[in-house]
């Protein structure tokens, strides 16, 4: 599967949180739910800067996000979109972007 596919967008459309599993630097898993915003190649977050997850994926890039069927609503998704549609960011929060190598579903087809 790709994330472009559109199974997979239609899915991610319906989400507002993912959770977002970054590397420690004793090779142990951080796992933080994240409010996130998906495109056809990527999937874009906000963090502070000096959080342990960001402190994470400058150290090591590699992540796994999980995306599950939970609740639906998009009222955070909506705030988001609002926020970054053309707003400053604060000047202790950082953007990322994450382009998946691989992408699992099940049950979406």
């Amino acid at each position: 599967m790709r994330l472009d596919e559109a199974a997979i967008q239609g899915f991610l459309a319906t989400r507002e949180v993912v959770v977002l599993a970054t590397v420690q630097a004793d090779g142990a898993p951080l796992a933080m739910p994240m409010w996130f915003l998906h495109g056809p190649a990527t999937l874009t977050m906000i963090s502070v800067a000096e959080t342990q997850k960001v402190r994470n994926l400058r150290r090591d890039a590699r992540v796994c996000v999980v995306a599950e069927d939970v609740a639906a609503g998009g009222e955070v998704r909506g705030r988001l979109e609002r926020l970054w549609n053309g707003r400053a960011m604060p000047s202790n929060r950082v953007m990322f972007r994450i382009t998946p190598a691989r992408v699992r579903g099940w049950g979406l087809g």
